[in-house]
Order: C-alpha cells, then structure tokens, then sequence
C-alpha cells in the first residue's frame, strides 16, 4: 500500500467505487518530467588510438594482489609503475617455473628414451677388433713393417679368472675409479672434479670404469656433450645389465695399456714378462698408472710419478700396507726392446719410433691406440735405396772398429725437408743418436758465424788477425788458441774463407765476440734450423742460451763448445736449409696416412719459410755465400771428397778433449738435392775418440769416410748438379797481403787451440763439481759418472769432464786445449 494509506481511487481509497467521493484524478502529463529525454544529446566519446587503450575498470590490467590494493580511485603515476613491475616479476616467476621444470624433466625424459635406444659394446666384439695392424710403408710403397698389438689373437680373462687377484683389482680402482664396486656406471664427484682440475690447468678425464670401457669400446672420444651423455647413458645401462665382475672383466681385456698391449694379460707381459696372477702389487700399481696415458710409457719420469700416485691411493683406501708401502722402490718395466713383437728390429727400430713419435705428434695427434684399433696404413719419407746406403756405408767404415764408439746418419731432402734416411744407433731402440742427445758441434758450429757475419753486410773476404794465442776481454791470462797445425797463409791478414777452409778459431771467435755478438750467432743457428728448445730424455732443453738464460751465450758458440749443445739431427735440418738456398723446411717422417680402405687421414704440408731475411732473394744470397766457402772443404781432404767430381760442401767439427784427443767429432755436409750429417761419440761422453790403429779421430776421419761413402751411394746415378753461383756480399776477395814474410807454422805445443776459459775476473763459472779425468779408450772408466752419454737418463751430470791440467770451462766445456774445436788432422794433406 503506498505511504499513507490506500492510493485514490484504489480498493478502500477515497473515490473508489463504492466509497466516500476523493480528490480529482491526476493528469499523466503532469507526471515524469524528470524522465523526459534531455533537449540535447551527450556526446559520443572519441574512438581509442591505436596505440593505447584506457582500461575501462582497474581489472583490467591489476593482478589479484594488485586489485585488492585498488580502492576504486585514480590510480596515480607511482602507482601504476609499482603495480605494472610487480605483474612483470609475476610472469618471470612463472616462467623461471616453467624453465626449471624442463630443465629437470626433459633430460630424465631423453635419458628414459637414450637408455632404451643404446646398445651396451659386447667386449668379445670389441677385443676382436682390436686384433689389427699398423703397416708402414717406405717412400716407393714397400713395405718397411707391421706393427700387431701384444697379444693378438689373445684368450679373454674370465669373469672369475683366478688370475684377477685383488693387488691387480685394487691397482686399477686406484688409478682409474676409486668408487667402482659402488658407484652406478659413473661419479658424478668425480666428473666435478675433473672439471675443475682441469680448469686449474691440470690432468684428469673423470670418467670411471664403465665409462671408459664405453667410450674405448666405441672409439668415440669427441669432447662433445652429446658424446659425453650417451656414454653415460650406456654406462649406466651396463651398470644395470652386467654385474661389477663383468665390467671389470670387459674393461680389462680390452683397455690400451701402452707398449701395444691392449687388455692386462699381454701388459703384464709386455711390463714384466709375468702372468697376470704373478704380478705384485707395486708391479700392478704401475701397470695401472699407464692406462690414463699409456703413450709415455717409455718416458723417464712419468711412469715413475703415475706409480707413486697409484700406490699412494692403494696406501690411502686401505688396500696395501704401510709397511708394504714403505718397504717398495720403483718397480722398473723390462727393456722395451727385450719384449716388442712384430716390429723393425736394430737401426730400423729408430725409424719406428720416430714414425710413432710424428703419428701422436699435435699436428696429426692420431695415437699409437688409435692407429691398432683402424689399422692404417703410414706412407713415410724413408727411401729403401738410401737408407740401405746408409746402413752399408757404417758397416764398411766401422767393421773392425773399437765397441765404444757410438755414432749416427741422418739424410734429408733439402727441397722438401723429408728425412729419407735414418741411422741412430746399431742397438735396437735404445739411446736414439740422432735425436736423443746433445753434443757439442765442434768447428761445424762456425757456418752460422758466417751467417751473422754476411747479415750485416761483411762478406767472406773480410780480413781478421787469425794469429795464435790471442787474448780477449775476459781473457787475457786464458788466450784464445787455434788447432795444433792451424794457421793462415798470413796469420794477421786473414779472410773469413781462408779461415773457414782450415778452420781458424780466433777469427770466428774474434767475429762473434767483437764483430756481430754472440747472439746474432745463436739467431742465426735458429733461424737454419736449430730448435730453441727440445726434449731429451723426458726433459726439456733449452738451446744456445747465456749463462742465465738470457739471449746472449758465451764466447764459445762461436767454435761449438762450452754450453753450445744441439742434437746431431738439427745439424743436418740446419745445412739442408743452405743446400735448399735459404728456405727452411721442417723435417717430416711421414707423408700421408690412410685407413684400410684408402681414405686419406693425414697428408703432409710443407712448414717453410725464408730462414735468414724476410726477403727470400736476401736469405738465399747470404745461404749460396755460405755454400760458396763451404764447398771448398769436402774436397780438401781425400776421405771427404764426393765421388766422380760430384760438388759437394760441408764442414768437420771436433770437439778436443785433452789437447791430444777428442771426443766427439762430425761431418755435415750436401750437395743441391740432399744434406746428411754424421756424428761420432761414446756413451759415456768424455771417452778419447781412438780408432783401431789407436789414432785420434778428426772429422775427417771415421765420419768424414761414413759422410763419403753414404753420399756416393745414396746418389749413385743421380744427375751431377752443381751449386747455384752466388752473389758475393761485401768483400769477397780479401785485400793483397803485406810483403812481409808469412810467420812459419807455430810450434805444435802451443797451437793447441783452447776452448774458452775465462779468467777469474768473468762470469763464467768454473768447472762443475763431479766431474773426473777423462780416459783414453777405456769405456769401462769407474772415473765415468754413471759411464752415460751427456743429458741422458740416469746421468748425474753432463760428463764431458776437464782435462787434468784444467784447462776448460764447466758445464761440459770438454776441457784441454782445443775442446770445441777442429784440429788438424794429420792424416789430411
């Protein structure tokens, strides 16, 4: 009812039908007027632009938390940042979510489909194929050798072979996976821990057991993680098929263990000649050192280091005793030579080796293992004709001569810098002559006197004082001497020929102190071809360096002696750069390396550059002015002389023990098409050089005849080519001599040349400590520091000793008048 009662005219309301008469009805057109449409319309609002678009409601673009915080007022500028930057991090959240979540789930999901894809390797399979050979061939395609793994065709060890004792189980966790017998196939600590060792510069794969297993088996060793993860993957799954007996049994029948044993049964063969179930457990321990690089087995003190470390895990996990421990000395494999099989045998066995060396050199890097597993094919530069000259020319020559004389040919092609033949040594593979040890070069070393010399412009008839004795700075109560026999035609009118030719030493010795610097010399040696640094014995040399090391050597490089000390293979690499007119090329053994099927692995590139100017013309001007005094010298005496009128050039070099005798003595020369250097010694280094007539041995002597009869044969047929004429620099023809009378030859007892030894005043050091009176022909000296040759294992020094009137400087100066010299050899005319 509306307010106040009943409205009129309604049922009980005034004016109704039947009630009291009420007021008048009300016109409808006096009604609503507050509804009627406004007189004019509101204006329609503008359409949005494009580019933004006012939310109609706060909603619209607040969050939840944003909203509950919206209070139904504008919202001001500050605000609208805080809540927009919220809504950002909000998806952020979300999507960091969403990333974490297949960043776990999708590897399990790849692992779970991974595990159902791989094959685990059957070890019987694996081990078959590993029964291949490495063929090396000569330069023409015939074959030098076959190279088979230890043990082919070798019997497995069983799952429960008795011989797997726990010594040989223990040994190889140690080495290789301490948490074998407990981990699922792989460690995740150990992986972490490689990692980091070798971000620190370190060593270490971090993969355990099964990995390895799977990674050799498959011979996929590429530093990929898709690699890395299906070799855990299969690892795993082996974990899961095989029991840890299986594993262990598969991994050590097929594992490359170095000296080319494949597996621990043709190891412990190659190591000790043993069965496995004789093996100790200092024995195993450095068996199973060699499985992380096996290609250093033969290296001086790797082995020992990875022995020590094994050992010292054994001692750590509780698998030998301290007293076990303490009581154990290096374990010392056997001789390589006595247990290699299916290889090159005496001289040729240094081929084979070097062959090995340049096939796991970085710029192939396909190792020994690797080479078995495929069975390549290695083309090398080593022509059968020359090396077979080789060979003859030392039997000829030597047949009959004293035991302890130890020598060593080499032969490369200038043009090219391929080694095509190689004599370092009649035993085996033992002390590499060639490569594997440092001598002194004697007179040989005085080629790149001249180099520096016509560097800066001096040509070869540059007069000096040639005179002997002469004093230096430094030197003055200790002169310079030349040879016994030594002299010019006019001592103090000189020519840098005439002093090349008869090998004057106070002339080059005046040139390279006083005249270009002791440095510009050594530059000049690296610059032919003499390495500044090379590893001999497991140790790293450094080449033609000062005292402290610096760049500029003593006075003695000037006549190869004192520390002036190189590999006789250098020598050679380095006048093959005269003979290829001032080009270096890098020696190389091999040419190319194939697979079974013919596919190229490997082909050789020239490493060449212009060895003494950056401008080829200059650098081959200043070798042929070399060549052009050096071909003079092959000639003067009757045992060096080329065969048939052929030219040749080359230089002798002595390096004089006591003022009587030398000991070490060289002859390196070539002609256009190829270089060769001979060097003689002993073992023990500080050994008088004597013949079987008791004869002091010159230059020209033994190795002068070895150098002759080596060229005439290798070249036998070949065209006789003749030397480029050369371009004189400077003074090439020295000045008319002084009418005064020529000096007679000097009195033999002071023309003994003397290496240099300082006076007390310099800073050379003095002879070292240890050191003993050298013994004429007596390789059997006790006086003999260990009896070895200089800078090679188990030497406690270099024992190129001082004579016993002390005469010569330390560090294996060589001592009497005349170390580091060429004396005169009377036999020559």
């Amino acid at each position: 009812m509306p307010p106040g009662g009943p409205r009129p005219g309604g049922p009980g309301g005034p004016g109704a039908p039947g009630g009291p008469a009420g007021p008048p009805a009300r016109n409808k057109a006096d009604e609503l007027t507050d509804l009627l449409q406004p007189v004019q319309p509101p204006m329609k609002r503008e359409p949005d632009l494009l580019t933004h678009r006012e939310p109609d409601e706060p909603s619209m673009y607040l969050e939840e938390d944003a909203y509950d915080e919206y209070d139904g007022e504008e919202l001001s500028e500050e605000e609208e940042r805080r809540l927009r930057k919220k809504k950002i991090w909000r998806r952020v959240r979300r999507i960091s979510y969403i990333a974490a979540g297949l960043m776990i789930l999708t590897p399990v999901v790849a692992f779970a489909i991974a595990y159902q894809v791989v094959e685990v390797p059957d070890p019987a399979v694996v081990a078959a194929g590993q029964d291949k050979a490495v063929t090396i061939l000569y330069s023409d395609g015939s074959e030098m050798a076959k190279i088979a793994p230890q043990g082919s065709n070798r019997e497995l060890l069983k799952v429960d072979d008795p011989a797997l004792t726990e010594d040989v189980k223990h040994a190889i966790f140690a080495a290789e996976d301490a948490t074998f017998e407990t981990n699922p196939g792989f460690d995740f600590k150990a992986i972490g821990r490689a990692v980091w060792i070798q971000i620190s510069g370190g060593e270490s794969g971090g993969s355990g057991l099964t990995q390895q297993y799977v990674k050799k088996a498959t011979e996929n060793e590429d530093p990929t993680l898709s690699r890395k993860f299906t070799e855990v993957v299969k690892a795993y799954k082996m974990s899961n098929q095989k029991s840890k007996s299986e594993i262990l049994a598969a991994y050590l029948n097929t594992i490359y263990q170095g000296r080319s044993a494949f597996g621990i049964k043709a190891a412990a063969q190659m190591y000790y000649k043993k069965d496995v179930k004789d093996l100790s457990a200092s024995e195993a321990a450095l068996i199973a050192g060699m499985i992380q690089n096996p290609s250093r087995s033969e290296e001086e003190k790797y082995p020992v280091s990875r022995w020590k470390f094994v050992m010292g895990q054994m001692l750590d996990k509780g698998w030998i005793t301290k007293e076990y421990y303490d009581t154990q000395t290096y374990p010392a494999p056997v001789p390589l030579a006595d247990v290699q099989q299916n290889a090159l045998e005496g001289v040729r066995a240094h081929i084979q080796a070097q062959v090995e060396a340049e096939m796991e050199s970085p710029e192939i890097g396909l190792t020994k293992e690797k080479a078995l597993k495929q069975g390549v094919v290695v083309h090398t530069s080593i022509d059968p004709k020359m090396q077979t000259a080789a060979e003859e020319a030392v039997q000829e020559v030597m047949n009959g001569q004293p035991d302890v004389l130890r020598y060593s040919l080499t032969a490369i092609e200038p043009s090219t810098g391929a080694v095509r033949a190689y004599w370092a040594g009649n035993d085996g593979i033992g002390i590499d002559y060639n490569k594997g040890t440092l001598q002194e070069p004697g007179s040989s070393f005085k080629p790149f006197d001249l180099v520096a010399a016509l560097k800066i412009g001096e040509g070869v008839g540059e007069v000096y004082d040639g005179s002997s004795p002469r004093p230096f700075p430094g030197r003055e109560n200790n002169p310079v001497k030349n040879a016994q026999g030594v002299a010019c035609n006019v001592p103090k009118q000189c020519s840098v020929r005439e002093a090349m030719v008869k090998s004057v030493n106070t002339v080059f010795y005046d040139m390279a102190v006083n005249k270009v610097g002791t440095g510009a010399v050594a530059k000049a040696a690296y610059q032919a071809g003499i390495p500044e640094d090379v590893v001999v014995g497991g140790e790293d040399h450094k080449l033609l360096k000062g005292e402290d090391g610096g760049d500029s050597p003593d006075g003695n490089i000037s006549i190869g002696g004192g520390q002036t000390l190189v590999r006789p293979f250098d020598m050679t690499s380095a006048y093959a750069t005269f003979a290829a007119r001032g080009t270096y090329h890098e020696p190389f053994f091999i040419t190319k390396i194939e697979s079974p099927d013919g596919t190229l692995l490997h082909q050789h590139a020239d490493k060449s550059r212009s060895a003494f100017d950056d401008d080829p013309s200059k650098s081959e001007q200043i070798a042929d002015n070399v060549t052009d005094v050096l071909k003079d010298i092959p000639k003067a005496s009757t045992r060096t002389i080329c065969a048939g009128g052929r030219e040749c050039a080359g230089k002798t070099g002595t390096h004089e023990l006591d003022g009587v005798d030398n000991s070490k003595a060289w002859m390196v020369g070539y002609t256009p098409s190829l270089a060769a250097g001979v060097y003689m010694g002993t073992e023990a280094g500080n050994v008088a050089l004597r013949n079987a007539d008791d004869a002091p041995i010159f230059g020209s002597g033994l190795p002068g005849q070895i150098w002759k009869a080596f060229m005439d044969k290798a070249l036998d047929g070949s065209p006789k080519e003749t030397f480029p004429k050369a371009k004189m620099i400077g003074v090439a023809v020295p000045p008319p001599p002084s009418t005064s009378k020529p000096s007679p030859p000097p009195a033999p007892t002071s023309e003994r040349t003397q290496e240099s030894k300082p006076d007390d005043k310099s800073n050379t050091p003095p002879p070292p400590t240890g050191t003993s009176t050298p013994t004429k022909g007596n390789p059997g000296n006790p006086g003999n520091p260990g009896n070895c040759l200089p800078l090679q294992p188990n030497c406690p020094s270099n024992p190129t000793n001082t004579s016993s009137n002390n005469n010569g400087p330390g560090n294996g100066g060589g001592g009497g008048a005349g170390a580091g010299t060429e004396a005169r050899d009377p036999n020559d005319p």
